[in-house]
């Protein structure tokens, strides 16, 4: 039986770790070959591929690019377009989050965050929606391309400290609804995903210890926090054709999390 990806040529930003490296292994087990972009630890660019080789799915190779880098991002999309001759589906998970009071907060630090997480979603939305253009009768998809986002809750719940990281996921929320219109006559869909809790090494911290995860659960009326495979499945459904009536829109993955979880007994 034919694999629902089968044939698609795919590209995952931040690729390496945690929640990129579960969607570019999920994509390829779907039968897609995929790009692993990754700027640090190329050990675990290798690991990564290494895994999906031996999982049998698509083809999988690492290119190292700063996202926000408009010369790298263009010269990650022509190495990739001569591996695999073209792309169907990006997926723009690259992104870093950096804690600060405003009153604290340096250029600098706010500059890093909105060049990785919002421009550098930009210059990866770019690049590939002119190949998109150019792809007509692609296998397996209805769509000329498929680009999917992964923002975060704090797209729409506010988070102190974190002010940089939630203007970035705003601003990625209305910056993809923006290009869904633009391109939506063009069989072009543009998605984001928005996780809330998810179980990985960067907040370890939280879930080890019982006390954080008692707490953090109080949050999640779901009653347990999500795995990066969550997010992966997620992805996968919004790269395929049985979402391709869906262009525009956020899949909250956060079991319940932006439920006002406060409320359940009565505020």
């Amino acid at each position: 039986m034919e694999k629902r990806l089968s044939g698609q040529k795919a590209l995952v930003t931040g690729a390496n770790s945690g929640i990129g490296a579960a969607v570019a292994q999920r994509l390829a087990a779907e039968g897609a070959d995929v790009v692993i972009n990754w700027l640090f630890n190329e050990d675990a660019t290798k690991e990564v591929t290494e895994k999906i080789k031996k999982a049998g799915g698509g083809k999988a190779i690492g290119i190292k690019a700063d996202v926000s880098n408009e010369e790298q991002v263009d010269a990650m999309f022509k190495q990739m377009f001569k591996e695999f001759g073209t792309i169907d589906i990006l997926v723009n998970n690259a992104g870093i989050e950096i804690h600060n009071l405003l009153e604290n907060v340096t250029k600098a630090e706010w500059d890093k965050v909105i060049g990785v997480n919002l421009t550098g979603n930009f210059l990866c939305s770019r690049a590939a929606v002119r190949q998109f253009l150019k792809n007509e009768n692609r296998p397996r998809s209805r769509s000329r391309g498929k680009i999917v986002n992964i923002s975060s809750v704090h797209q729409v719940i506010m988070w102190a400290g974190f002010s940089s990281y939630c203007a970035t996921k705003a601003g990625i929320n209305l910056f993809a609804q923006s290009v869904a219109q633009e391109y939506a006559e063009k069989k072009i869909r543009i998605n984001s995903v928005a996780p809330g809790a998810i179980k990985t090494p960067i907040n370890q911290n939280v879930w080890s210890d019982p006390k954080g995860m008692a707490d953090l659960m109080t949050k999640m009326p779901y009653g347990r926090m999500g795995e990066v495979e969550d997010v992966a499945a997620a992805v996968a459904f919004l790269s395929s054709d049985e979402a391709d009536y869906i262009t525009g829109t956020t899949l909250y993955v956060d079991g319940g999390m932006c439920l006002y979880p406060e409320f359940r007994f009565g505020g």
